[in-house]
């Protein structure tokens, strides 16, 4: 099968899972991510261009925040990658990245396996999607869905978490989830590619806490 004709399946495959979405993990997100990781391989070298262009577009159809049942996700995704032509070892790697990237594995008690190149963009990519401007909007709109406090100046960032503790909304506001996850992406980029642009992003969201905090405070 054609490289084109199995990330056009892969592409509405993804779509048919996210497009209905309401958490900023939709597939406007999905393309977000593409595209970013698009960018990226044209600066990095040595990344297969499939393996690292559909796990971008398959990186959240197994996420355990975003499905009810992993395993059956699991193998949903395993059969329509066999049935798309994809080989044995390209399904491995692509189940292999989207099983490992998350900000959630590098939290306490995870044990996530190193990346190869090709999940290290799409991990670039989907956390440059997450900062800036419209990671801004993301987190507020992620927030908004669970139900999240917008800001309390009583309730500090948590500094260690486990991935239980990451999970537990309960016990956060958006405004400190900047603090507990957004501000630390920059200096977790894998590529220079994904550094340099974090950079720009992170001053985005840097005024944007600084500006919010005086207005909450009535500085004029």
């Amino acid at each position: 099968m054609e490289t084109d004709t199995q990330l056009a399946a892969v592409q509405q495959f993804t779509k048919a899972r996210m497009a209905d979405d309401e958490t900023g993990h939709g597939y406007d997100h999905i393309q977000r991510v593409v595209n970013n990781v698009k960018q990226l391989l044209a600066k990095e070298t040595g990344a297969d261009q499939l393996v690292t262009i559909s796990a971008a577009y398959l990186h959240d159809v197994t996420d355990d925040k975003l499905v009810e049942d992993v395993n059956a996700a699991t193998d949903e995704l395993t059969n329509f990658l066999k049935e798309t032509h994809f080989s044995e070892d390209q399904v491995a790697e692509i189940l292999e990245i989207i099983a490992n990237m998350s900000f959630s594995k590098s939290l306490n008690g995870q044990n996530a396996k190193p990346l190869p190149i090709e999940g290290q963009l799409v991990q670039d990519a989907d956390r440059l999607d997450a900062i800036g401007a419209i990671g801004i909007a993301r987190a507020i709109y992620f927030g908004g869905h669970f139900g999240e406090k917008l800001y309390d100046p009583e309730i500090a960032p948590r500094v260690e978490m486990t991935k239980a503790d990451y999970r537990d909304l309960s016990n956060e506001t958006i405004i400190n989830h900047f603090y507990e996850k957004l501000l630390k992406l920059k200096d977790r980029m894998n590529t220079n590619a994904a550094k340099e642009i974090a950079t720009g992003r992170q001053k985005t969201m840097l005024e944007f806490l600084d500006n919010f905090k005086d207005e909450w405070d009535g500085i004029q």
